[in-house]
């Protein structure tokens, strides 16, 4: 089943550290988040290498998934959370977004993170850009995909990703970052796209993702899953040197 927002506003934050003794912050930020008014869901990741989604970490980046009750939490927690003001004043590098949902289906750790699937037809802020109507369709697109994989397919999965990696590029995927809470185990990618139509084209034309998708049906790699499409807009910062969306 795939339901649409009614509302919800989402937000993805990719911050660049100096050394490697920024994983103490992950454990700074949870009693912080857990307190940040209209903060409804979170998690905070750990990244994979560059664009890559393989397994490897990067201990100098991480990210954070957040769905906030309204605009006006979001922007409340980027002017005066103590997360932020880090952000702002020790990370070498920050990348921000600010997302509506479009569609999602699955769970994570068994919540909708963006509410449930009965909330039918988007009514949420309409959000338009260049070239786009806020559907999706004629402008930027950012996916989210996760996975609990079962510790028997985790060799086969991992196998796997570099083939489709190649085909994220092949596709005009604009950027990508593997992020994720438990490493092999618990796996999430998070990608921009120019539009709906590249999306699709992966996920249809693209015979490596195809044939890990059959996989995944026939073989059952996964304990839970989650996808989720959104309009990106908002964004500021750097990511590898750039705004992906500018």
């Amino acid at each position: 089943m795939t339901a649409t927002s009614r509302g919800t506003i989402a937000s993805f934050h990719l911050i660049r550290y100096a050394g490697r003794g920024a994983v103490k912050y992950m454990a700074f930020d949870r009693p912080v988040l857990r307190r940040t008014p209209g903060l409804v869901f979170h998690r905070l990741l750990g990244t994979g290498r560059g664009r890559s989604t393989t397994a490897g970490a990067d201990l100098r980046r991480w990210a954070l998934l957040a769905v906030w009750r309204d605009e006006a939490d979001l922007t409340d927690f980027l002017l005066r959370s103590p997360i932020a003001d880090r952000w702002r004043t020790r990370a070498l590098e920050a990348w921000h977004v600010r997302l509506r949902p479009l569609s999602w289906h699955g769970r994570w750790d068994g919540t909708e993170p963006f509410g449930p699937a009965s909330q039918g037809a988007a009514t949420g802020p309409r959000v338009t850009g260049p070239g786009g109507d806020g559907s999706g369709e004629g402008g930027p697109v950012a996916v989210l995909t996760r996975a609990a994989i079962r510790p028997g397919r985790l060799w086969a999965f991992h196998r796997s990703v570099p083939a489709v990696d190649l085909e994220l590029r092949r596709h005009g995927c604009l950027a990508s970052v593997g992020v994720g809470e438990l490493p092999l185990v618990r796996q999430a990618t998070f990608s921009l796209w120019p539009d709906a139509a590249a999306v699709r084209a992966f996920a249809y034309e693209g015979r490596a993702h195809r044939r890990v998708i059959e996989r995944v049906r026939a073989e059952d790699w996964y304990g839970e899953e989650l996808f989720a499409r959104f309009v990106p807009y908002g964004s500021e910062g750097t990511w590898d040197g750039a705004d992906p969306l500018a």
